[in-house]
Order: C-alpha cells, then structure tokens, then sequence
C-alpha cells in the first residue's frame, strides 16, 4: 500500500538530512559562471560568493500527483532537476537547462547542528535578468576561471566554477 501522507513518524532518527542541491549556471556567450553574494543575516556562509540553491521541501513531493506509480512507491521523477530550476528562477531570476551535470557533492553540520547533503550540479543558462532574492542575496558576478580568484567564494566553489567552465566550455555541448 502506498504511503497516505509525508511523515517521519517511520525515520530512523539518525537517518535524517536536509536535501540540498545547488547549480552553477554557465553562460555559452562569454564562458562564464554566475555567482551570487549571499547577505551577511545569512545563518550559513554569510556574505560570501555561493551559487543558486536550495533545499528540497516536502511541498515538491505532493503524494497525490506523483509523476508514476512504482509497485507500492511514490516516484517523483526530475525532482533535482525541477528543484534547481525554481531556485535559480527565485534566487537570481534566471532559466536554467534542464540538462545538468554532475559537479560533487558534500555533506556537512551547519551551524544550527542541521545536518546536511549538498548535491552541485553545473547547468547552461537559458535566460532572464539577474533579479537577486530580497533578502538572501546582496550582489552577484559573472566570472570566468580567473576572474573567480578575486571573490570570497564559500570553499569548493571556485573550484566548481572551473570545472563548470571545463564542462561546459571545452566540450562544446
């Protein structure tokens, strides 16, 4: 029987992580990166160079509209995809390609004690005017792989912004 609700009433207590997928945006025009200034109230990172991101919520997982039925499971096929297309839409006001690809991946103990899984994936840009997130970000930079050594970037996303670039730029797809 299918589940009838989300609930961590059946979780192993020591099972349990935010999901947090985050995309590096590359613009084919010039090769660069997008990167976004995250505003120093921030509780994680707090005034440094990040990318979009963000956790995945319950909300995305509506039981009652699943995109398949897989024997007794709840399948919500293009979750990570469709997660990192509403926050690049609501952190920086862009479109992103569905089409990502795999950078790394983290996990780590914020602050507050939350543990977490970061999944980085990089994704060509399709669109739309930088519109930064009231709030969450205070400037934002287009970078190519030198231009990047000049911002204080959260560890790894320099890196992430190269290997975006190496991606995406040499290959030519």
């Amino acid at each position: 029987m299918p589940a009838e609700k989300i609930s961590l009433d059946n979780a192993k207590p020591d099972k349990l992580f935010y999901f947090v997928a985050n995309v590096v945006p590359y613009r084919e025009s010039d090769g660069r990166c997008l990167i976004l200034k995250r505003d120093p109230r921030e509780k994680v990172h707090p005034g440094k160079y990040g990318v979009p991101g963000g956790k995945m919520e319950w909300k995305e997982l509506d039981i009652t509209k699943p995109t398949r039925m897989n024997g007794d499971v709840i399948d919500f096929e293009d979750a990570v995809e469709e997660l990192i297309a509403r926050e690049a839409m609501e952190e920086a006001g862009i479109e992103v390609e569905k089409e990502i690809r795999y950078i790394n991946s983290v996990a780590f103990i914020r602050p507050d004690g939350i543990p977490v899984v970061l999944v980085k994936f990089a994704a060509k840009y399709k669109g739309g005017e930088i519109t930064l997130e009231p709030g969450g970000f205070i400037d934002y930079a287009w970078v190519n792989s030198d231009e990047v050594e000049n911002y204080d970037c959260i560890d790894g996303v320099k890196r992430e912004v190269r290997k975006t670039i190496e991606l995406f730029g040499l290959s030519g797809l």
